[in-house]
């Protein structure tokens, strides 16, 4: 299904993003595909797709919601 049409951007590839680890937000997700950057209507549900994506994702790489990085990432100070 597409989230979004300006850019064609479909749920497909938000989950892959995911999987790849290439997006953990909205924002990578926005800078990788230009999502949300022409209408934003596709937003919320680009956002729910992204949280089940994540919440998919084995719990070895679950997210560390303090600092908004994989655990076990250096954090970089």
């Amino acid at each position: 299904m597409i989230i979004c049409v300006c850019k064609a951007v479909s749920d497909k590839t938000i989950r892959r993003s995911v999987e790849h680890g290439e997006v953990i937000s909205l924002r990578d997700l926005s800078r990788e595909t230009g999502l949300g950057t022409c209408c934003g209507k596709c937003v919320p549900a680009a956002r729910a797709t992204l949280a089940q994506a994540l919440s998919a994702l084995p719990s070895t790489a679950a997210m560390n919601r303090d600092l908004g990085m994989p655990l076990g990432a250096p954090a970089a100070c």
